[in-house]
Formats: C-alpha cells, sequence, structure tokens
C-alpha cells in the first residue's frame, strides 16, 4: 500500500519535479498498488503546461553530463568515451539550447548516445509547439520509469 506520506511525496518530486502533479497524485493515496499509482502519475502528466516542463527541467541535468542517482542509470546505456560521440553530444546541446532556450532533455534509459543524437538533430527541426509537446511527454516517460524503480519495494 503506497500512503500520502513525506517519503511519498518526497519521492515522487524525485520521478517528476512538478509540485501540482505530486499533489495530484499524492491526493489519491493510498495506492493499492505500484500499476494504480502509476496510472494515475500518468494520466495527471498529460498534459504538462509550458512553467511545469520548466520547473521540472530545473531538477534535471544535462544529457551527456556528469550526474547522480537515478540520472547515472538512466543515461548508462548511453555513456561513451568516444570522443567524436561526446563532441557531437556538446555541439547538438549547445545548439538545442540556442534553439530553445532550455536543455535537452530525452528518455535516456535503453537508448544508446547514438540513438539520443539522432533524435536531438530531428527535434532541432520540430517547430516551438512540437518541441515543447515532446518535452513535456518525455518528461512524463521519465516519471513513469522513475516512479517503477522508486517504489519498486
Amino acid at each position: 500500500m503506497i500512503d500520502d506520506g513525506p517519503e511519498t511525496r518526497s519521492l515522487l518530486t524525485t520521478a517528476l519535479h512538478v509540485r501540482r502533479w505530486v499533489d495530484e497524485v499524492a491526493s489519491g493515496c493510498p495506492y493499492p498498488s505500484l500499476d494504480a499509482l502509476v496510472g494515475v502519475a500518468d494520466l495527471a502528466a498529460r498534459p504538462l503546461s509550458t512553467a511545469e516542463v520548466d520547473e521540472a527541467l530545473s531538477a534535471h541535468p544535462r544529457i551527456g553530463a556528469t550526474t547522480t542517482g537515478l540520472s547515472t542509470a538512466e543515461q548508462s546505456a548511453s555513456a561513451t568515451d568516444d570522443p567524436a560521440l561526446v563532441a557531437a553530444m556538446d555541439a547538438g546541446n549547445r545548439a538545442y539550447e540556442e534553439r530553445f532556450g532550455r536543455i535537452f532533455l530525452i528518455r535516456a534509459a535503453g537508448r544508446s548516445r547514438t540513438e539520443i543524437l539522432d533524435e536531438l538533430h530531428r527535434r532541432l527541426g520540430l517547430s516551438d509547439d512540437d518541441e515543447s509537446a515532446e518535452v513535456a511527454d518525455q518528461l512524463r516517460q521519465i516519471a513513469l520509469l522513475r516512479l517503477r524503480t522508486l517504489f519498486a519495494s
């Protein structure tokens, strides 16, 4: 049983740093199962406002940067020592930040550095509105994966 206590709220914030989402998901406690929690969390993250995306991004590291905690595990498949890929990712991150005014965010879990870089280049061609929707969906995907890790026990 997942109850509405300080530990639950802390874990929810770790999954997605959006106060409205944390409050909405926590208000449904207690949850009889992890699947029930994830179902409510999924719906509560659709959609995230522009302000909520900014709030969430404030807690995310740049792809390819030194990470800690969950971000380390999520980016482990994409880790590389290939200097060409590292340089390409740095250049892509800079281009994205110039274009959209925020860090590039992607669900890195299960993706190689090459796949992430290809996706970064594709997304550079999106309109501002399409990219905002993409970032919100990536945040939702990351949050749902994190919930399964954080509440697994």
